[in-house]
């Protein structure tokens, strides 16, 4: 049974409009150019593929994009914009559901391997990837570096964004590696605040590579973004992929 959180319909129906910035084609281009490159002729497949938010626009970019979705209103969602005869979704956690056939890519997007809690899942997440992909083909993931160095002394929480519309802090548990996300959005024409929580286990890139190779996968390279930007020790997230031996 996954620890992932369950993904309602409230939050399934609102996804789209929240994420509209991230959404954009400007947005999206150089994620959508990275992974392109990497399916070349082969199939991709989305562990977590939600609304379609990625899987959707490199499907319109000839990718066949097969997807697992643990949130059947998320699918939904998704299912709204392509029928399953374009873009297949199964209904599953991404650490163990299997799909038919072989993958020249495997991929999670938007931090989404911290949804599973525990580092045994996210082992079998990597195994379960490294299971789909044919020989020679990649398992890449985008995950964001947590700002440990931001916490004061005896401090544990790290507002990320405080505005209008939105406040927004992170809180952590230094021991288990567990982030809580915390949301206060204004919600209506009456002021009212909305909250709303979700919790996730951060991984260091070293850790990933322990996980990678567990599963019997190479680490091919590492940037900071879609662009390829560099990855520093100032960096605040990382794009990584790794290869499935031929």
């Amino acid at each position: 049974m996954t620890t992932s959180e369950l993904w309602d319909l409230e939050t399934a129906e609102r996804y789209d409009a929240e994420e509209a910035e991230n959404s954009s084609p400007a947005a999206l281009a150089p994620t959508l150019d990275f992974l392109a490159e990497l399916a070349g002729d082969g199939r991709a497949l989305e562990f977590a593929i939600g609304t379609g938010r990625v899987g959707v626009p490199l499907r319109e970019r000839g990718v066949p994009v097969a997807g697992i979705e643990y949130s059947e209103h998320m699918a939904a969602v998704l299912r709204r914009k392509a029928d399953e005869g374009v873009l297949p979704v199964t209904v599953g956690d991404m650490a163990t559901t299997v799909v038919p056939g072989e993958f020249a890519l495997v991929y999670l997007v938007y931090n989404t391997i911290t949804n599973l809690l525990t580092q045994d899942e996210q082992v079998e997440c990597f195994r379960n990837a490294a299971r789909h992909l044919a020989p020679g083909g990649r398992f890449v993931i985008e995950l964001g570096l947590p700002p440990l160095r931001l916490l004061p002394p005896t401090q544990i929480a790290v507002p990320f964004d405080v505005s209008g519309q939105h406040v927004g802090f992170d809180t952590f548990d230094l021991v288990d590696q567990i982030l809580v996300s915390h949301h206060f959005t204004r919600d209506g024409e009456d002021g009212r605040y909305r909250r709303e929580n979700s919790r996730h286990r951060y991984a260091w890139p070293a850790e990933l590579d322990l996980m990678a190779r567990i599963a019997g996968l190479e680490l091919e390279r590492r940037v900071a973004d879609w662009d390829g930007t560099p990855f520093t020790g100032e960096s605040t997230r990382h794009v990584s992929v790794w290869r499935k031996p031929t």
